[in-house]
């Protein structure tokens, strides 16, 4: 396995590399990042060949398994950088770095590009903020084998990295598409997809509506929640009790609880009752 070594931090490459922190550097190249053995080797498993991929041996928690990773990458034509323990801190973006860091092409679809089976769960993600938030409701898709998760008005990128790593890399194994909101419930009425938003105003909880269906699951940003337009094309508004002090849950929590009565359902209802 041919490899080139990098061991200053001044190399102009770790540079580059550092550029796609920044979302016009990503948005231009059509690149990002993904940082971490774990969510490189979900983005491998995945179907993702990366362009290029650098790895620190004094930085990993088990070299000899590892680098199978690294040669598996290799394989498939993707460029593989060795980098000296400086030089790779140099261009690490997480705490506690592993020693894996890999250039991949963004996820850049839109609702045009799905296809989902007639009894679809989608998830709706409406100008959601925070990166976090996303990676973490991309984690409850995967878990509960959502078919799709829309970010409508998306305010962050797919490709965002810190978006990767708190989806542990399930940004890649999950269909995601980015379109404004009024193209979103468009492509869910064409397809006669009923909407269940989340809200606190109704009186309506969130158990007490039928998700057997194809059925897609509104949850809007963290300060304002759902946009009026949202809430008019849903066929049902949900809320999640709340008997504390606080009003609200965080959005990507109130995503799982709604998922997954979505998810006891449509199971039970396989299983005849």
């Amino acid at each position: 396995m041919e490899e080139l070594l990098i061991t200053s931090p001044a190399n102009p490459r770790l540079k580059a590399l550092a550029g796609l922190r920044r979302r016009r550097a990503r948005e231009t190249e059509g690149r990002t990042l993904i940082e971490g053995f774990e969510e490189l080797e979900l983005a491998l498993a995945a179907g993702v060949v990366p362009r290029a991929v650098f790895y620190c041996p004094d930085l990993m928690a088990d070299p000899d398994a590892q680098v199978r990773l690294v040669r598996d990458a290799a394989a498939q034509g993707t460029e593989v950088v060795r980098l000296g323990r400086a030089a790779f801190e140099k261009v690490a973006y997480r705490e506690g770095p592993d020693g894996f860091l890999a250039v991949v092409d963004t996820v850049t679809r839109s609702c045009a590009d799905l296809e989902v089976p007639d009894r679809a769960l989608v998830l709706l993600c409406e100008a959601v903020e925070k990166p976090g938030n996303l990676g973490a409701m991309l984690r409850t898709a995967d878990a509960a084998g959502v078919d799709a998760v829309v970010a409508a008005d998306p305010v962050t990128d797919w490709g965002n990295p810190n978006l990767v790593r708190a989806s542990k890399g399930t940004v890649f194994s999950v269909p995601v598409v980015s379109d404004p909101t009024d193209t979103a419930l468009a492509w869910l009425a064409d397809r006669g997809i009923p909407l269940v938003a989340a809200t606190p105003d109704t009186d309506v909880e969130y158990t007490e509506v039928d998700y057997t269906g194809p059925v897609a699951v509104a949850v809007g940003a963290e300060k304002t929640g759902l946009t009026d337009r949202v809430l008019a094309a849903a066929t049902h508004r949900v809320r999640i009790p709340m008997v504390g002090r606080a009003n609200s849950l965080n959005v990507s929590t109130s995503a799982a609880v709604i998922t997954y009565e979505a998810v006891r359902q449509r199971r039970a209802a396989t299983r005849g009752g």
